[in-house]
């Protein structure tokens, strides 16, 4: 059985990128095998934030995983800072993680240039977390979205050179394989289509959150930005349109052609107005059912302490493998 793992950030509300992109993925992965998510809260101190509000949204981010259809009696769902072989291994794999790649990452260069106060060395270490996120339980596949390919690349990597240095290429760590969406891996922000949809990096009105109210989101996507043609088919010089029929197929379950087919000769007034619909009717079982779930922070303590345990017993013998292999700590 395939073993799955990725991790979300708890940081801003969770937006259609984030669930076309990884959220329905962990869903459906529960079909094809062990699936094993976190809450990456350790990720989120790599840039500023306000501690109270940091654990607000991992109540919201875990309440919405669980709304989604991630059952914890399936997968091992736990908050990242419960489980310490996250940061060991961290540490551990920074001898075989080479500095200048780290320097020339993407996300490092792009949030360590817009920071205002302060880029903290934690930012340039995020990849190497995030490997160590992976790494510490073997798994074979990481479902992400596009943006995040680098890291897996690293991360890749990494595990090789552990393997070579000191396993003599035995599969100690295991490479995984990526695993992108084949649509919908990068939903773009509906008033600026040459942008990532974001809470942080993207406009207000072009952000549509998994809890948004049926007409917040029929507004958004209604007056989503478009060309002046009128023909609903992608194209390099349609980029809002393109994007709309991206959202459309992955709400389907579809292929982009399929959509273009079904809409042949629709104006783009009636092509935003079903794509409104099938969005809003695609999040309603979701909204619905975190209100119900949101308001027990008991419970959700409960499922991530449970989470954590599990994710445990399978993680600590690993680090512990990798530490012993490398020269650390007392044998046996």
């Amino acid at each position: 059985m395939v073993r799955i793992f990725s991790g979300i950030q708890p940081t801003g509300r969770k937006h259609l990128g984030n669930y076309i992109g990884a959220i329905a993925q962990y869903v459906s992965s529960q079909e094809r095998g062990e699936g094993i998510f976190c809450i990456v809260d350790l990720h989120a101190l790599t840039v500023a934030y306000e501690p109270a509000e940091l654990r607000e949204r991992l109540y919201d981010t875990l309440a919405i995983l669980i709304a989604a259809g991630l059952d914890p009696s399936r997968s091992i769902l736990f908050r990242q800072s419960d489980v310490r072989e996250h940061t060991e291994l961290t540490w551990l794999l920074a001898g075989v993680t080479e500095l200048g790649r780290l320097d020339r990452m993407h996300q490092f260069r792009d949030k360590s240039s817009t920071a205002r106060e302060l880029v903290s060395a934690g930012l340039l270490f995020y990849p190497v977390l995030m490997a160590a996120d992976v790494l510490a339980y073997r798994a074979q596949e990481v479902p992400v979205g596009e943006d995040q390919r680098e890291h897996v690349e690293l991360m890749r990597d990494v595990a090789r050179r552990f393997n070579a240095r000191f396993a003599e290429d035995e599969e100690v760590l295991v490479v995984p394989e990526l695993r992108i969406p084949a649509v919908g891996s990068r939903v773009m922000d509906l008033q600026e289509p040459t942008r990532k949809m974001s809470t942080t990096g993207g406009t207000e009105q072009g952000t549509v959150l998994v809890l948004d109210e049926p007409k917040t989101i029929e507004k958004k996507v209604k007056s989503a930005v478009t060309d002046s043609g009128s023909e609903v088919r992608r194209d390099p010089e349609k980029a809002g349109i393109s994007n709309l029929i991206e959202i459309l197929a992955a709400v389907r379950g579809t292929t982009p052609d399929a959509v273009e087919a079904d809409f042949a000769g629709s104006r783009y007034g009636d092509f935003k107005g079903a794509v409104a619909t099938e969005v809003i009717e695609y999040l309603a079982p979701v909204r619905e059912r975190y209100a119900e779930l949101r308001g027990d922070e008991a419970e959700l303590e409960r499922i991530l302490g449970a989470g954590a345990e599990r994710a445990r017993e399978i993680a600590a013998p690993i680090v512990a493998d990798v530490r012993l292999r490398m020269g650390v700590g007392a044998p046996g």
